[in-house]
């Protein structure tokens, strides 16, 4: 911490908290950098309390950590303004068939990260109650003080948000259709066939690529078709699960990352791709390496560089 001494036994009790206040603020708010944020305001806040008054450092911080993100959450702060060319979602990426990223136990198994998108749907005070109580186990009177809301009222929050999430969750058997249809995609787009893109693409389906050249958006099945007929590089791609959804990561032979693909999937259609093949920005993201042997391809050599990509 800036500022503070090294022995200063405030700054080793804080940081021990640290890794489940970066897991509630991101859970809160869904972005790292936010998250972040979000754990050093509350480590200034820290540094200016007495801490003799604090009972409790860990429930807290965890209160103050809540605020904040309910804050930040209230004031709709949680999307930096930046322009449209660089806006890029942010991406957890791991192989299929490979072990968790380190990072997905320190912010909560309780629930996975395909659910973010379902929580950004909540209330803000919904988010939290459901966020600190199912998934960090703060009891809802603690809650309640920091919504100002009675413990009953803020049972009744977290209970209307779990029955959303529950909604959302989707059986193992989901998952597998929403694979093959991102397989077949694939695999007509590599043959360049017409007829069997435009048959798993929604009819308003969103392509969005981000390029070196900047961030271009296709709407609509045939022009997504007729830009994903053109087959990749001979660059091998390997399936994934991106931000909890289907994806393909490639990379070339050295081992460089050459374009990322998530997609999303609803009632047997691809309704939005997004597609990232800008080196730049590709080079920093938190990716796997390279897969092995033993990895599955993502269907004959493909990979996201088709004409799309080219922002034509």
């Amino acid at each position: 911490m800036a500022g503070a001494h090294p022995a200063d036994p405030i700054v080793d009790a804080f940081e021990s908290h640290r890794d489940r206040l970066r897991a509630v603020a991101y859970r809160m708010l869904g972005s790292h950098a936010d998250a972040e944020d979000v754990v050093q305001e509350a480590w200034l806040r820290l540094a200016r309390q007495d801490t003799d008054t604090i009972d409790n450092l860990g429930g807290w911080l965890t209160t103050v950590v809540g605020r904040i993100s309910l804050d930040v959450l209230r004031s709709g702060r949680t999307r930096p303004e930046v322009s449209f060319d660089d806006r890029l979602p942010e991406f957890t990426v791991t192989l299929d068939d490979a072990p968790a990223v380190e990072d997905l136990a320190a912010i909560g198994d309780s629930v996975g990260l395909a659910l973010l998108t379902v929580l950004d749907s909540l209330r803000p005070d919904e988010r939290l109650a459901f966020v600190l109580h199912d998934v960090f186990a703060v009891p809802f009177a603690e809650i309640g003080t920091i919504l100002g809301k009675s413990a009953d009222v803020t049972k009744m929050l977290a209970s209307r948000a779990r029955k959303r999430v529950r909604a959302a969750q989707q059986p193992a058997s989901a998952g597998r259709q929403q694979r093959e249809v991102v397989q077949a995609f694939l695999a007509a787009a590599h043959d360049g066939r017409f007829e069997q893109l435009l048959q798993v693409l929604h009819p308003e389906v969103k392509f969005t690529v981000h390029t070196p050249n900047g961030t271009f958006i296709t709407l609509g099945a045939t022009e997504v078709a007729t830009r994903a007929r053109v087959a990749g590089s001979a660059a091998r791609g390997h399936t994934a699960t991106i931000n909890g959804r289907p994806g393909v990561i490639s990379w070339s032979e050295d081992g460089i990352p050459l374009s990322l693909l998530a997609f999303t999937v609803s009632d047997g259609h691809i309704t939005e791709i997004t597609a990232v093949v800008d080196p730049a920005k590709l080079a920093l993201m938190d990716l796997p390496d390279p897969a092995g042997p033993g990895r599955r391809s993502a269907g004959r050599g493909h990979n996201c560089g088709c004409r799309c990509a080219e922002g034509r």
